[in-house]
């Protein structure tokens, strides 16, 4: 697969490609005149001209750009029909739009082109959130979560999967958080600061995430037994749930492995759960090497599905209308103090991304691109001046005000939201920075 040099060109490429590709489809459809193309910034490297229109590819790969006739003030515009400010607000607005809609376009094509190769998904992440367990000397645990509480909002918002939790827990390290929690059918609020958990993926970069130490109300399951070893004597079979070794739950397959550990020679007894059916069976675990084992591969428990076309398309829809949902509290929270900027990532997390993707797998990779699309997308509909929805606001509130604001207020409103940007740059590539190994240990602060 691609290394990850050539997985970040690919998917920000083909991202940049499609965004700019909206504009220019949209100038060109209301008879704009377009003087550049652009995949890239700076120095042209290739370029060649084709109409009024040249295409080039530029140096820097960290975006693109549609330079079109008239678009602004120090073009000169002519008053020509074919330049950007001849046109009507609501052409203009369209050719703004175009932009981040096409990326939203490509992230539900590409999403639904994933979900039709089929998965195998956790059947937790769709129940509801109650908790199986609660880990010593957590965050939860510090809170008085109890096994058995079911966790029905987060800060005043409701929500009723596992995904959704984890969702919004992951986006909130170190800072606190109000929990809803129903337990014996009263509900509470209880205030929670998740604590912080590193991720690494395959090609060494570091991601923080928030995590409460809380775990699903779940049983490990047998996906084989191996003839002749001790689960297949005692009568465990395949697709059994073990509930309780020895009076004590099991939820997760690292439990079953620590019980059964010390127990080599020793009767043990195991209740499963077959069919709906509780059964009590003893086990005498096999001592091997340093541990004991008895002879059985466990999993979880899993739901697959394999969509056609067009459940394919509506289930894509479905999940980018939730994921753009969370994107956008996710980005409001941010400007309240209720999610960490530590989850903002810029091009070396989005590099480390798309290799730890591609390494995966073409399906990985596009899932992955699916999702940057639609936040590059929502991202550039922000009402902040030099992104496209910061040009639709000005518009809408000129029209509003049923008149063209001056250049002076213009350059203000663009210098506030060139501001704005720089900040997020500083704050994204700083986080990018921390997420690369040997740069954090230069980094005292963070040592």
């Amino acid at each position: 697969m691609l290394t990850t040099p050539l997985a970040f060109a690919f998917v920000l490429g083909v991202l940049v490609f499609v965004h700019e590709l909206g504009h220019f489809l949209l100038a060109r459809w209301h008879g704009v005149r377009v003087h550049v193309f652009s995949l890239g910034f700076g120095p042209k490297l290739l370029s060649f001209k084709r109409g009024d229109t040249e295409y080039c590819l530029s140096a820097i790969p960290l975006g693109g750009y549609v330079k079109m006739a008239g678009e602004n003030p120090e073009d000169n515009p002519q008053g020509a029909s074919d330049e950007f400010m001849s046109k009507t607000k609501w052409q203009r607005f369209q050719i703004l739009l175009a932009g981040p809609a096409m990326n939203m376009i490509l992230a539900v094509l590409v999403l639904a082109l994933v979900l039709m190769q089929g998965d195998r998904v956790l059947a937790f992440l769709s129940k509801p959130a109650v908790i199986g367990a609660v880990q010593a000397q957590s965050a939860a645990a510090a809170a008085g979560l109890q096994p058995g509480d079911e966790i029905v909002k987060i800060n005043g918002r409701a929500i009723s999967t596992w995904e959704e939790l984890d969702m919004a827990v992951s986006s909130k390290p170190e800072l606190d958080v109000e929990f809803g929690v129903k337990r014996d059918g009263v509900e509470r609020t209880v205030t929670v600061r998740p604590s912080t958990r590193e991720v690494t993926i395959r090609n060494g970069a570091t991601f923080e995430i928030g995590t409460i130490g809380v775990l699903p109300d779940t049983y490990p399951v047998i996906d084989q037994v191996n003839p002749g070893d001790p689960a297949d004597k005692g009568g465990i079979l395949r697709g059994d749930r073990i509930k309780r070794i020895n009076g004590v739950r099991m939820i997760e397959t690292r439990t079953v492995i620590e019980t059964l550990r010390s127990r080599g020679g020793q009767p043990t007894e195991i209740v499963v759960d077959r069919n709906g059916t509780e059964q009590s069976l003893t086990v005498t675990p096999e001592q091997r090497g340093e541990t004991a084992v008895i002879g059985v591969t466990l999993g979880s428990e899993t739901i697959s599905y394999m969509p056609g076309p067009v459940e394919a398309l509506g289930l894509s829809v479905q999940r980018n209308l939730q994921t753009a949902g969370l994107i956008l509290r996710t980005l409001g929270e941010l400007f309240t103090g209720k999610a960490s900027p530590k989850q903002l990532m810029g091009p070396v997390g989005i590099a480390s991304l798309s290799g730890n993707a591609a390494s995966q797998g073409w399906v990985e990779l596009f899932a992955l691109m699916a999702s940057i699309s639609l936040n590059l997308g929502l991202l550039n509909l922000l009402p902040i001046p030099v992104l496209d929805g910061g040009h639709m606001a000005i518009m809408g509130m000129e029209a509003i005000a049923r008149r063209d604001f001056s250049m002076a207020v213009k350059e203000k409103m663009l210098f506030a939201g060139f501001v704005v940007i720089m900040a997020l740059m500083v704050t994204v590539i700083y986080n990018d920075l921390t997420r690369v190994a040997w740069i954090e240990r230069l980094m005292p602060w963070r040592n």
